[in-house]
């Protein structure tokens, strides 16, 4: 398989074309100034515009191999939000097309250097705001495939918490480890002053962890990136170690 994916990497595609389609389909039914209850900072048309834009970027990381200074940050004059994303879409979803998902490509994750991340990331990104806009128009989110939503876990896990905390240089404030489990599948997630970590891990090693959280995938997926409290899933052990965790995660998917 390629790429660090639990899934087959022509699923994301397939997800990113149907997931734009949900999102649109919510954003037409309401006001673009209405807020997203679990972003405040986002309205249902910025997240339209802001994933037209994450489009645009992810295309010229690939197409230029190295992070863009420069892209098409806003709708042309006279250009719909919908039309600044689909057009956004188009360019990446062709550049997709002409390359195999193990094909290099650059990337800001260490342990992946390939078209397969970019599909990866643009997957869920796209799920994790078609849920935002779905929610803010009062439309019932529909959830995910079960192994779609497991990737999402692993993604948020092993690449934001894992990776992305050290890029922007936050680290935990005391040692504590995390054993996150569901659908089967196991991680740990390990911060203390100086470093970030996660891995998949077997279900005894989460286990023995300081804190353990446990949900159905959909909701473990959504609660990873912020979308759910911690009340729709479930805990035991450290609640500091927890806590610390929960506050880490906020920081690396903000």
């Amino acid at each position: 398989m390629a790429g660090q994916a639990l899934i087959e990497p022509g699923r994301f595609l397939d997800a990113l074309g149907a997931e734009v389609e949900l999102l649109l389909g919510a954003a037409r039914t309401a006001s673009p100034d209405i807020t997203v209850p679990s972003s405040p900072l986002f309205t249902v048309g910025e997240v339209v515009r802001h994933l037209g834009g994450g489009y645009r970027v992810a295309r010229l990381w690939l197409t230029e191999g190295h992070a863009p200074q420069e892209w098409q940050r806003n709708p042309a004059p006279r250009q719909s939000t919908e039309d600044y994303l689909r057009t956004g879409l188009v360019a990446l979803m062709r550049e997709f097309s002409v390359h195999a998902p193990d094909s290099y490509a650059a990337s800001w994750w260490p342990a992946d250097h390939t078209y397969g991340f970019w599909r990866r990331r643009m997957a869920h990104e796209t799920t994790i705001h078609r849920y935002d806009v779905q929610d803010a128009v009062g439309t019932y989110p529909g959830e995910v495939a079960e192994d779609f939503a497991i990737d999402g876990v692993d993604e948020a896990l092993v690449v934001w918490f894992g990776q992305r905390l050290s890029m922007i240089g936050l680290s935990g404030t005391a040692r504590h480890s995390v054993g996150v489990s569901t659908g089967g599948h196991h991680w740990i997630a390990r911060a203390g002053p100086g470093f970030t970590e996660a891995w998949r891990c077997s279900a005894e090693e989460a286990a023995r962890a300081d804190g353990l959280v446990t949900a159905p995938p959909w909701h473990l997926y959504l609660w990873m990136w912020g979308r759910l409290p911690l009340r729709e899933v479930e805990w035991s052990g450290d609640e500091d170690a927890i806590a610390q965790m929960w506050a880490l995660m906020r920081l690396a998917t903000k």
